[in-house]
């Protein structure tokens, strides 16, 4: 938490620079500064206004160091939900979030802002990674689903859920608003899954595989101007390699590397045959094909690449330093075909921003 003297400082800053952005009058700016400087005087906080919301939240992925998809921070899509306070009304406003951002396939990006953090606690918390994500459960015979989610699995059956043992049970929403806490399936029509096949190996449909459509995570933290939204989840659309060569290919995720290579006739006694290279290829060619045959925004690591090089570019002419984590924004497949590879960047954190939080379990 902010002292108040903090919280004016932070105040200040951002509202400057949001002003200079929307092409404000400076004494605009400075009414609001001295307004807001009165609110905390005397409440301990402030609140936005939609407009500072809006701007504050497009400005956080804009200074996301670990995002590649930075081009197209100004036309993300806020829905302020700071209203809501029960937990019905923040199902809905999740419901019209995944909606919106679905869009039949034709991706949008979109966030969703509840109640600010108050006196050190969160009146909202979303207790998911993403809205959309698939379960994860151990069982005598090997992992059935994705590993990376059976801490939370384990969370949602403690909470009374039931999963069908599949590799692709799509995992509850789990809301807590002012302490209580409950579960919510997701209605199946709201979900947008890819089958993943491939166009060119027999065989690959036989796996079975698929994938959500849209990355929505859940459980960050927005921070603008000195006030923390705990509740702020958002979505872009995916990078193929984020399906194919992470969530797909980690061992510690669905581990199908050598299932591939298998189907694919490889050679997997050494390492030396790159039969790891091999199939992680072909199994990122079949997610952006498939994706593309259903209609679902994706974009390749390549493209994706060259976007952010107009980013880095139009930053550059609005006289911005590009800041980044390198380590993340190389993608994970042939990371030195891209500029990205060859450069360097300030890993500096500026805000607004969104930040990992504690998991309120």
């Amino acid at each position: 938490m902010y002292t108040k003297d903090e919280l004016i400082r932070e105040a200040n800053t951002f509202i400057e620079e949001c002003y200079q952005e929307l092409e404000k009058p400076f004494s605009d700016a400075k009414e609001r500064i001295d307004e807001i400087k009165k609110e905390i005087e005397q409440t301990g906080t402030y609140e936005h206004t939609f407009e500072e919301i809006e701007h504050g939240a497009k400005m956080a992925w804009r200074n996301s160091n670990r995002c590649i998809g930075r081009l197209f921070w100004n036309t993300l899509h806020v829905f302020d939900e700071r209203k809501q306070n029960s937990i019905e009304g923040v199902k809905e406003a999740l419901y019209r979030h995944i909606d919106y951002a679905s869009n039949e396939g034709r991706i949008r990006p979109t966030i969703t802002i509840f109640q600010p953090e108050k006196e050190g606690k969160h009146p909202v918390r979303i207790w998911n990674h993403q809205l959309i994500r698939y379960a994860g459960y151990e069982s005598e015979h090997g992992i059935i689903g994705d590993e990376a989610s059976i801490p939370f699995t384990k969370v949602c059956e403690e909470l009374g859920w039931e999963g069908n043992k599949t590799h692709f049970d799509v995992l509850p929403l789990v809301i807590e608003v002012d302490g209580e806490t409950k579960w919510f399936d997701v209605p199946s029509e709201k979900i947008i899954e890819v089958p993943i096949t491939h166009e060119e190996i027999p065989g690959f449909s036989d796996l079975n595989l698929k994938w959500y459509g849209v990355p929505m995570i859940s459980d960050m933290k927005l921070e603008i101007g000195g006030i923390v939204y705990p509740a702020a989840p958002f979505n872009g659309w995916y990078m193929g390699t984020e399906i194919g060569a992470r969530n797909l290919a980690d061992e510690n995720r669905y581990n199908l590397l050598p299932k591939v290579a298998s189907l694919m006739g490889l050679n997997t006694t050494k390492a030396s045959t790159l039969w790891q290279d091999k199939a992680l290829v072909e199994l990122n060619v079949a997610v952006l094909q498939s994706f593309k045959q259903h209609g679902v925004s994706i974009v390749d690591h390549h493209t994706a690449a060259q976007q952010f090089k107009r980013f880095e570019q139009n930053e550059d002419n609005e006289g911005r330093d590009v800041t980044g984590d390198w380590t993340w924004l190389i993608p994970p497949v042939s990371p030195a075909t891209t500029h990205i590879f060859h450069k360097s960047y300030n890993n500096q954190i500026l805000n607004p921003n969104y930040y990992y939080q504690d998991k309120p379990y």
